[in-house]
């Protein structure tokens, strides 16, 4: 059911492919106990021709995230007709730190410097086999440094009129904020963002439709809350809320996020090719009379983060 409105499109995210372990809930059951490196290129790689296949040509990508760059380059290198119908977003500002270990005390590391980005755009680059369309200050938040950095802010502006798209992503339960203040900078850089929303943490929705309105991309990453609202999260008030309305809850959940009139691309965090077109099938609107069941999933910002901090690599 579409209610005639048209979804925003999905793209592929390549966090839960490029690295051993992540936050992703039923994770283990989807990949297998065989997480070495040539397993999942080789995943990612048919991750990547399952998506192309269905017609999705948005995908995501970081320095953080493993070899998630080097998996969708080598990608890129075989297919190099493939290139120009593509959006490749990619991000800096944290790195993989986990040495493909999954008890790894310690996965990644946040630095929004000067040099770090001067480290990390050529690793992109390189990885990439050339510039990726947007690239995004990874997990900014209000006491970024990078907010106040003038010499960082002059290289992004550089970027920026290199022709490559500059944003920045948000994480906490500050994003609103931090997306206020990265607008509202003297001659801002930035204007793309990729932003959590889902129906338990939508607080970020406000900033996103004014930073839509002044003409940014929007994107909207984990609209499954990290598989909290699939099958596998065992979330009881959203399981019976799906039930209800008698759709799948994962599709449920980005069905919401593609109904936003702000969301200009939702991103599916999908590791199978089943999960994938489950996650195509999120092509339901939601009517007026699902707003206040909706609203009842939302739990306060704080909250959602701190539990989103303890989940458990695997």
């Amino acid at each position: 059911m579409t209610d005639g409105m048209a979804l925003a499109p999905l793209g592929l995210g390549l966090a839960a492919l490029g690295r051993p372990a992540y936050i992703t809930a039923g994770r283990g059951d989807d990949l297998g106990r065989e997480r070495s490196v040539e397993a999942l290129r080789e995943r990612a790689h048919a991750m990547l021709d399952a998506a192309w296949a269905r017609g999705i040509r948005f995908i995501d990508a970081a320095r953080s995230y493993g070899r998630a760059e080097e998996f969708l380059g080598s990608w890129l290198a075989a297919h190099p007709e493939r290139r120009a119908e593509l959006t490749i977003e990619s991000k800096w500002g944290y790195e993989y730190v986990g040495g493909w270990r999954m008890n790894a005390e310690v996965h990644e590391r946040k630095e929004h410097s000067l040099a770090m980005l001067e480290r990390q755009w050529p690793e992109t680059l390189a990885a990439l086999g050339g510039a990726p369309d947007l690239y995004l200050v990874h997990s900014l938040t209000p006491d970024s440094p990078a907010l106040g950095d003038h010499a960082l802010l002059g290289r992004l502006r550089g970027l920026a009129a290199s022709g490559v798209r500059v944003g920045v992503s948000t994480s906490g339960p500050r994003q609103g904020e931090a997306l206020g203040a990265a607008r509202e900078l003297p001659g801002s850089p930035f204007t793309v963002v990729q932003a959590t929303w889902n129906l338990l943490e939508p607080s970020a929705g406000p900033a996103l439709a004014r930073a839509h309105d002044a003409g940014w991309i929007v994107v909207v990453k984990e609209a499954v809350a990290n598989g909290r609202l699939t099958p596998a999260g065992n979330d009881g008030a959203a399981e019976a809320l799906a039930v209800r309305l008698g759709e799948p809850l994962d599709a449920l959940a980005l069905g919401a996020a593609r109904a936003q009139p702000w969301a200009d691309v939702v991103l599916s965090g999908a590791v199978t090719a089943d999960q994938l077109d489950a996650n195509l099938a999120s092509t339901r609107s939601s009517p007026p009379t699902d707003a206040a069941a909706f609203a009842a999933l939302a739990e306060e910002a704080a909250t959602y983060w701190a539990a989103r901090r303890s989940r458990p690599w695997t």
